[in-house]
């Protein structure tokens, strides 16, 4: 090389990241058309990483602190250099600084519900949202998956790869468990950790740590959770009676929408009523022919004519009943009494 060549070049004797970024994970020291002169300082300082790179392979990493760039200080590159003079002339090699400190606050969620089996209910679809932080750990990793030649990578560049893995990890998870929904969304906390766990490993394949995570939602498709209420509503009522008043609390606010309004309800009390009344004497008369080794249960005692009165009294009153359909009820209440 002349000695013209020589002036020409520009040495570099600080190597040091200061205008870190929001987002910015990693960052390409610029080294076009400079070399490093040969006792440098290198500063790394906390929350970061330095790696030294020859031919696309990595070869030296320094956490934080500040480095006399030697053949002691570089012992990987220099092997890898095989310089005959021992830094005794200024060298290249590429330098990558890594953000390592905390990425908060990442959103994740399903973007479609996944399915799994519920012990009680069978196979229902899902939907869960959260957040989660995580920081780059391995940075040699994290530089051959993620970050390759680019001279940056941001959190927004990775950031489809990794809801990638977190979706599949919790998929993978939630499909092989066996937990109830219901316990699910009870206990949030230990579900959360569940999930940490299962992701962990899939994020650490691209050197990423996870530091935290976090379900803040479950919920269940719209259609599913009607019919989950429905269900719940069910389970609630411990007899045929309490079915034939779910069926006629049901009724009322239906009737209401129709044209007839309140008035028109008449007809579905008196058959939710009579359904009521219908399955319960029938399964009493069924309950000794089909099981002669148990004892039926004792009948229900008949209410008491005037109290029924009483009470159709008070439908008419308020409108609930039509005047026609109290008066032949009543009749046939009447008639009943000796």
């Amino acid at each position: 090389m002349g000695i013209l060549d020589f002036i020409s070049k520009q040495f570099i004797d600080v190597i040091q990241w200061t205008a870190e970024e929001p987002g910015l994970l990693a960052y390409r020291f610029p080294m076009s058309g400079m070399e490093i002169q040969n006792g440098a300082q290198l500063v790394v300082r906390e929350t970061q990483k330095a790696a030294f790179f020859n031919e696309g392979k990595i070869a030296d990493i320094f956490g934080p602190g500040t480095y006399t760039l030697t053949t002691q200080t570089l012992p990987v590159l220099t092997y890898l250099k095989n310089w005959d003079k021992f830094f005794e002339s200024p060298f290249k090699s590429d330098v990558y600084f890594f953000d390592t400190k905390d990425q908060i606050d990442r959103k994740w969620g399903t973007t479609q519900p996944l399915t799994i089996r519920d012990k009680e209910y069978g196979p229902i679809r899902i939907r869960a949202f959260g957040n989660y932080s995580y920081a780059v750990g391995d940075v040699g990793a994290f530089w051959s998956r993620l970050v390759g030649t680019a001279e940056r990578c941001t959190t927004e560049m990775i950031e489809g790869q990794l809801r990638g893995a977190v979706l599949t990890a919790i998929a993978s998870t939630l499909g092989q468990s066996n937990v109830a929904f219901i316990d699910m969304a009870a206990n949030q906390e230990a579900f959360s950790q569940k999930l940490a766990e299962a992701i962990r490993p899939a994020l650490r394949d691209y050197g990423i740590d996870v530091k935290s995570f976090y379900v803040q939602s479950l919920s269940l498709p719209e259609e599913l959770q009607r019919i989950l209420d429905k269900a719940s509503s069910m389970n609630m009522l411990g007899d045929l009676n309490r079915y034939a008043q779910f069926q006629t609390a049901e009724s009322i606010p239906l009737a209401a929408e129709n044209p007839g309004g309140l008035a028109g309800a008449g007809a579905g009390l008196g058959a939710g009523m009579a359904i009521g009344q219908a399955m319960a004497q029938g399964f009493a008369n069924a309950a000794p022919t089909q099981a002669p080794s148990v004892p039926a249960a004792p009948a229900q005692p008949a209410e008491d004519p005037i109290q029924l009165l009483e009470k159709l009294g008070g439908l008419l009153a308020k409108g609930i009943l039509t005047q026609q359909e109290f008066d032949a009820k009543k009749a046939e209440l009447l008639s009943r009494i000796k």
